[in-house]
C-alpha cells in the first residue's frame, strides 16, 4: 500500500484529504508543521507528499528543499492560496510535480495522486 504524507496547518484540509485518499486505499500520515512532516518522512517510507506552501514556522518551500535533498524521487504536490505564483514557480524549480490552488477540487487532487501513484485516472474505474 502506498503511503501519503499530508502537510497543512489547517486541520479541515488535512482531514478532508485524509478521508478522500484513505478511501482510495492509501495509508495516510497527517502533519500540521514542518517538524512533524520531516519526522514522518524520516520514519515512514513515504510515496507521495501533499504540501501546503504557507505553514507557520518552516514554510512549504523549506520543507520541500529538505524532502528533495534526502528523497529526490518522492513526488510532491504543492497546495497554495491564489496569488502566490512566484513561490509556485520556485517550488516547481525545486522539484514539485504540480500545484493546486486553494480552494481546490478534491477530486482533481485525488485523480492526480492516483495518476502519479497508481497510473490510473480516477478512483472509480
Amino acid at each position: 500500500m502506498k503511503r501519503l504524507l499530508i502537510v497543512d496547518d489547517q486541520q479541515g484540509i488535512r482531514l478532508l484529504l485524509n478521508e478522500v485518499l484513505k478511501k482510495e486505499g492509501y495509508i495516510t500520515y497527517l502533519a500540521a508543521n514542518g517538524v512533524e512532516a520531516l519526522r514522518y518522512a524520516e520514519e515512514e517510507a513515504i510515496d507521495c507528499v501533499l504540501l501546503d506552501m504557507k505553514i507557520p514556522g518552516m514554510d512549504g518551500i523549506e520543507i520541500l528543499k529538505h524532502l528533495k535533498e534526502k528523497w529526490p524521487q518522492i513526488p510532491v504536490f504543492m497546495m497554495t492560496a491564489y496569488g502566490e505564483l512566484n513561490v509556485v514557480q520556485e517550488a516547481l524549480e525545486l522539484g514539485a510535480i504540480r500545484y493546486f490552488t486553494k480552494p481546490f477540487d478534491i477530486f482533481e487532487v485525488r485523480d492526480e495522486v492516483n495518476k502519479t501513484l497508481k497510473g490510473k485516472l480516477t478512483g472509480s474505474d
